[in-house]
């Protein structure tokens, strides 16, 4: 078996993984981990749940894919299931959260266009803030070292920091048509946009008519405690980008508008080929009718509560941690020493954390983790964390 095959894309772990149940991985060596990654907060079910299986082998068996020249019965019923669970009305489905965020962004141009004119095409976004790898998610990506090597990028963007109102203001007018942001920073380092910020950006989106996009990839569909993130701030964005946790596992993602935002679409403003497809959407569905109807979501913030505690008194314990970030079960470790270092130990102890920014790690298990998997989970951070020097 070759892996020279593979484009040499990503750094791996030396690790090839062959089969997943719960909150557990298993190598082709039967060694077993705790994944705490739940591959970046997308396996919200963990692995192999049944849902999932039955919703692949029921629909599989039924269509697979459909043209988007035709209406198919899982496209419509998972739509309704966003709309009835958001305060949107609508949903154009993709492949990915990146393919979300170009849509997002072409929703927002064609608005400003619309309600504006040619000049109403500035898109604003955050310093740290990361939203996709294609050229147009790369541009309103707020990271120097992802888009150094692929200048020039797309124009008509400008980068502001994060929770300055003041910055905010100076670069909010009439040109602005959209403004994307994550309430939480993933990739960034578990940073969480304040609630004054988000109301100050909804307000002047209002004023100058703008659209307010949020970027719910990795913080939505649970993630935080209720199914959108958005709600546990108390702004409605006039566009949310989901994706990750929306399949469980299963690639989709969606773009979720208001009547504002969908305002501004006509067909063939934006297609996918294999966005929204039957099988997708009825994975999608099952997903999540496990994380609402099912409860999973009313269980994160105690699981979060429980966390929390813990780490913090990990916190006190240890001089290594230098701050506990995130919320629901989105959860960051700051440290003082190397986030890498720490990841790879907790690696060759049997958990699988990912780092973010430049000095956290991850904790980002499955919604439905149990008590026992987040104990012994915690037991390895502790143990890394006895070993670890300052």
């Amino acid at each position: 078996m070759s892996k020279s095959n593979i484009m040499n894309t990503y750094g791996r772990f030396d690790v090839t993984f062959e089969k997943g149940l719960g909150s557990r991985v298993y190598d082709v060596n039967g060694k077993e981990y705790i994944d705490f990654v739940s591959g970046v907060a997308t396996n919200c079910l963990g692995h192999s749940h049944p849902a999932i299986i039955n919703a692949i082998t029921e629909q599989s068996k039924r269509l697979i894919h459909i043209s988007n020249n035709y209406w198919s019965t899982k496209n419509i019923a998972l739509a309704e299931k966003l709309i009835q669970n958001s305060d949107h009305s609508s949903v154009f489905f993709s492949n990915s959260g990146t393919e979300a965020v170009e849509g997002a962004l072409k929703l927002a141009r064609k608005y400003g266009k619309k309600h504006g004119n040619n000049d109403k095409n500035i898109l604003l976004y955050m310093d740290n803030s990361f939203h996709g790898r294609s050229m147009g998610a790369l541009s309103v990506t707020g990271q120097d070292k992802y888009q150094k090597d692929f200048m020039p990028l797309m124009g008509g963007v400008k980068r502001i920091q994060l929770n300055d109102i003041e910055d905010l203001k100076n670069n909010f007018n009439d040109k602005v048509c959209g403004i994307i942001i994550e309430p939480i920073q993933g990739e960034g380092g578990i940073n969480t946009a304040s609630a004054k910020y988000l109301k100050e950006v909804r307000s002047l989106c209002d004023s100058y008519d703008a659209l307010l996009i949020f970027d719910e990839i990795q913080c939505g569909m649970g993630r935080l405690g209720s199914l959108f993130a958005y709600k546990k701030f108390n702004v409605v964005p006039d566009v949310i980008c989901i994706a990750k946790a929306l399949g469980g596992g299963f690639p989709i993602g969606a773009v979720v508008a208001n009547e504002r935002a969908d305002s501004a679409v006509a067909p063939g403003d934006h297609g996918s080929t294999f966005g929204g497809n039957p099988l997708g959407c009825a994975v999608a569905l099952a997903v999540l009718n496990e994380l609402v109807d099912g409860g999973i979501v009313a269980t994160v913030e105690k699981k979060s509560n429980y966390i929390m505690e813990k780490l913090h008194i990990l916190k006190d314990k240890y001089k290594a941690i230098d701050e506990i970030k995130g919320m629901g079960l989105l959860i960051g470790i700051s440290l003082k020493t190397s986030p890498k270092d720490f990841s790879n130990a907790c690696f060759k102890k049997g958990l699988l954390a990912v780092t973010a920014g430049t000095n956290v790690v991850r904790l980002l298990p499955p919604l439905n983790v149990s008590k026992e998997d987040v104990d012994e989970a915690l037991s390895i951070v502790e143990a890394v964390l006895s070993e670890t020097t300052m």
